[in-house]
């Protein structure tokens, strides 16, 4: 694995989702990276287009539609595509994790492979590429390098629809023929069109690579390979390794005829004959004792497992040049439906029957018809019929085989990740065990919106198709992510806000209010208080101190207001005059209530003394109309002072008088601090309570 530090993308985030962890490969088209996605904490493959192409308006738009159509395909042999997009100058892929290695790792490794082995890797490509052409997908790149082998067996086919993105710019004739000459089909070099046939084609040359080592064709410039790919016809495999069985040399040459119309339709027709040719292959992956070098005769008394094209009592290979027996049933006169293989059948040919040596020895003269009458005749015909059911019988369980061992290799080993998000883990975990995972339980994450212990992701995901009796892992809600208010009484209204933020909360509004104990501008209280456990990112409001305000004390009694103000700690001067309130009434104050002060500042008062001789009190007036008529009627004024301000309106409204609260700034308290009037005044009068 390439961790190359250099690598500018190496430990940034990528389009705010993906952070480059390390780089795993660089190619002609692009640099794959391994990544994690942060937003599903699951590891993924990144695949960043090299800054040429990024630059070419036509290839991002061509390359966005394209991702979209791959992102559809959902078959366990290709590599997954989850996202696509772009970061500035940079055009990406996210792609499914395959931890594993490539097919060109393998030839590199191992060199060429035998028969059987070779086709147990082409055969879940062509499953790939068959899904991929049912929906009118075309790979356009196949080759070994595009092939992977994960660690746990599986093969998975990638880069579909790259290739065609390519094609919008102009680097198709340079630098991204040269990447692929080597499996380019005949039309492709031609006219630049391409098909399902086309990928036929890529996949044959890449089986002839897997059973000799090497390419069909080589040269000096990649033009003159694709002069030999348009010219020339693929030799056959046998030709360079003579174990090569007859049966792959057919196989080869019809996927890789230069007339696409005489090719395999698509890759399930070619499919097909793969797991036919298969299960005729003796599991050694050589052709077995009986088998007869290339080219050579055969004897015409063995059986059709290892027979190529047979005429008659003896065996021919179709020539490399010429025409393929595809199609023409030139293979046997069995069956495997009506695909593009036409009615051929591997390994069920006719074959000419020895005669049977005669009782008489050589100097029998009479024709075999003389001697084959009456009991003899009967034994024969009923020896034909049970022949003809046994042929019948073996066709279809042949069929049947082939049928079977396609769908293992494509579909059989797997099964799709059921929906279990927003299930309880208990019940998750029952229905993953029941679909035959085995289930394993995750680190849980917060979320806002998914109660805890319910099935908040899983890995793989929903709908994904992995062998089966794989580890499925739940991924469980640990609900919303709960934070504690942290303690910023006492701190400046900025470094609150820092704070609150830091903790991941969010700061809210401000309210002021007067405080003699805490500095203004500094935090008095929050809201919610601090200590309080509350959801991840919410609000968060402050009380911030005014500072020390003057206490309104007007109306108030003198020794009520000078005792009060005294504990505040003001310095109090009183100054007193007439007027027409009751003696004893604060009626002016210098500061005036709600100014902001110091502690300790000085306070004058002004009290009334009562008013000037001749004047009286309403009540004590006599009525001018009726002289007789006495005064109105007075009552006590209950004292509340010390009581409950709630307690305090009760009593006195149940006395018959109106009554006014007033609250003195910085105090805060429930209590009746001051009451005005006192004494005696008639009902309905209205005495004011502060607190």
């Amino acid at each position: 694995m390439d961790t190359t530090l250099t690598d500018p993308l190496v430990g940034q985030l990528l389009d705010g989702r993906y952070r480059v962890e390390s780089r795993i490969a660089r190619g002609g088209m692009a640099s794959v990276y391994l990544a994690l996605d942060v937003r599903l904490d699951r590891t993924v493959a990144v695949k960043v287009m090299h800054r040429s192409l990024a630059e070419d308006p036509q290839f991002v738009r061509r390359f966005i539609g394209e991702a979209k159509s791959v992102a559809s395909l959902s078959h366990p042999n290709i590599v997954q595509v989850f996202d696509q997009g772009t970061d500035g100058a940079h055009v990406y892929l996210s792609m499914e994790y395959v931890p594993g290695r490539t097919l060109r790792d393998v030839l590199r490794g191992r060199g060429r492979l035998p028969a059987r082995e070779a086709l147990e890797m082409v055969i879940p490509v062509l499953a790939a590429l068959g899904a991929a052409h049912q929906a009118g997908l075309i790979h356009r790149d196949v080759k070994p390098e595009n092939v992977l082998l994960a660690d746990d067996g599986r093969v998975k086919v990638v880069d579909f629809g790259l290739a065609r993105a390519i094609e919008a710019t102009n680097q198709t004739k340079t630098g991204m023929m040269i990447g692929t000459i080597g499996y380019m089909s005949p039309e492709q070099v031609t006219t630049g069109t391409a098909d399902a046939r086309s990928d036929v084609y890529a996949a044959g040359i890449m089986l002839f690579e897997l059973l000799t080592g090497r390419q069909p064709y080589a040269g000096e410039t990649p033009m003159s390979i694709a002069y030999r790919h348009v010219h020339e016809t693929v030799p056959a495999p046998s030709s360079i390794m003579p174990d090569v069985p007859p049966q792959m040399d057919a196989f080869v040459a019809a996927a890789t005829d230069k007339d696409p119309a005489v090719r395999p339709a698509d890759a399930t027709a070619m499919l097909v004959a793969a797991v036919e040719i298969h299960r005729t292959l003796p599991k050694t992956g050589h052709t077995g004792a009986h088998a007869a070098p290339h080219g050579t005769q055969d004897s015409g008394a063995r059986t059709g497992a290892h027979s190529g094209v047979r005429t008659g009592a003896h065996q021919t290979l179709p020539p490399p040049g010429g025409s393929s027996s595809f199609g023409t049933g030139s293979l046997g006169t069995g069956s495997l439906g009506s695909g593009s293989f036409g009615t051929g059948s591997f390994g069920s040919g006719q074959h000419a029957l020895a005669e049977p040596e005669s009782p008489l020895g050589q100097t029998m003269i009479q024709p075999r018809s003389e001697l084959l009458t009456g009991a003899a005749e009967g034994r024969r015909r009923r020896r034909r019929g049970r022949s003809v059911w046994l042929v019948a019988v073996l066709a279809l369980v042949m069929l049947a085989g082939v049928a079977f061992t396609g769908w293992w290799f494509s579909q059989g080993r797997y099964t799709k990740v059921p929906d279990l998000v927003n299930k309880p883990v208990t019940v998750a975990r029952q229905v993953a065990q029941q679909a035959g995972f085995e289930v394993r339980v995750g680190e849980a994450r917060f979320d806002d919106k998914v109660p805890k212990d319910v099935v908040l992701d899983t890995e793989p995901g929903l709908g994904a198709e992995v062998v089966k009796g794989s580890v499925l892992t739940l991924i469980p809600s640990a609900g919303p992510e709960t934070i504690t208010v942290p303690n910023v009484t006492g701190a400046s209204l900025t470094d609150a806000r820092a704070k609150i933020a830091e903790a991941g909360l969010t700061p809210g509004r401000v309210s002021k209010s007067a405080s003699d104990t805490v500095p203004r501008d500094q935090v008095i209280r929050t809201n919610p208080p601090v200590g309080k456990r509350v959801k991840k990112r919410s609000t968060v409001n402050f009380v911030v101190s005014a500072g020390l305000l003057m206490p309104d004390v007007t109306q108030m009694m003198r020794d009520q207001a000078e005792k009060f103000l005294r504990e505040k700690g003001f310095n109090v001067q009183v100054d007193e005059t007439a007027d027409d309130t009751p003696p004893g009434t604060v009626i002016a104050q210098d500061p005036t209530g709600g100014a902001e002060v110091v502690s300790g500042a000085i306070v004058h008062l002004t009290v009334s003394r009562g008013p000037d001789q001749g004047f009286h009190w309403p009540w004590e007036v006599v009525n001018p109309v009726d002289p007789n008529q006495p005064p109105p009627a007075v009552v006590n004024v209950p004292d509340v002072r010390f009581k409950f301000v709630k307690d305090a309106v009760n009593e006195l409204k149940a006395a018959g008088f109106k009554v006014n609260v007033r609250k003195l700034a910085g105090v805060g308290t429930q209590r009746v601090i001051g009451e005005n009037p006192l004494g005696q005044h008639p009902p309905g009068s209205t005495i004011t309570l502060w607190h």
